[in-house]
């Protein structure tokens, strides 16, 4: 007995074992319940007082499902897409980082993305992947990066040509704490953004 806690000894595989345990980042609901408060504007802190576990934990815990999370296998042709890029910072608010990332207009699935700088170098990956499906059509804003990289005859550039995915960043500073314009809470590296991403989009 430990810490006036019985634990038995299993002769088959030489191991110690308790009947319950105090930790409950062992409960099997924990993943479950740690992905929906995630999408529900609860910040790290939050979680770990809910689900009584260490912000360590919540932490190790938003990576590892993130890494379980594949990308969506979209194949279907000739389809509407929007592209759009929306701010947040990390770190610190002087260090200004961009979410670029795909919406196909009819199903809303997001098609991928990308965390870090608009630059030709890093979108140039997304907007060949969306070239790949055939599409009738990719609406983006005025960046000056995107007609050099999207076919004229697809691209589309006028006002309310992105209201989806619009849309979709108004929910995602709802639903993302991290990303709210007002808050005390924001990712510390690039990596938890990314994951949080990830779980939100597809998870």
């Amino acid at each position: 007995m430990r810490k006036g806690i019985q634990r038995y000894y299993c002769k088959a595989c030489e191991k110690y074992f308790q009947n319950e345990y105090k930790y409950k980042a062992y409960n099997l609901d924990i993943n479950r319940m740690l992905k929906q408060l995630l999408k529900e504007s609860c910040s790290v802190r939050g979680i770990s007082r809910v689900l009584n576990i260490s912000c360590g934990t919540v932490l190790s815990r938003m990576l590892k499902i993130s890494k379980q999370i594949a990308i969506p296998y979209f194949n279907k042709l000739g389809c509407k897409f929007e592209i759009d890029e929306m701010w947040s910072f990390i770190g610190n608010k002087k260090n200004v980082t961009w979410i670029t990332y795909a919406l196909e207009r009819e199903t809303k699935t997001i098609i991928d993305f990308f965390v870090g700088r608009k630059t030709t170098e890093n979108i140039k990956p997304l907007i060949n992947k969306l070239l790949l499906l055939q599409p009738k059509r990719i609406y983006t804003d005025k960046l000056n990066i995107y007609p050099a990289l999207i076919p004229k005859a697809i691209h589309k550039r006028f006002q309310y040509c992105t209201n989806k995915i619009e849309r979709m960043n108004l929910n995602l500073r709802t639903h993302i704490k991290r990303l709210s314009r007002k808050t005390i809470c924001f990712s510390r590296n690039k990596v938890y953004l990314e994951a949080h991403l990830r779980i939100y989009f597809w998870g």
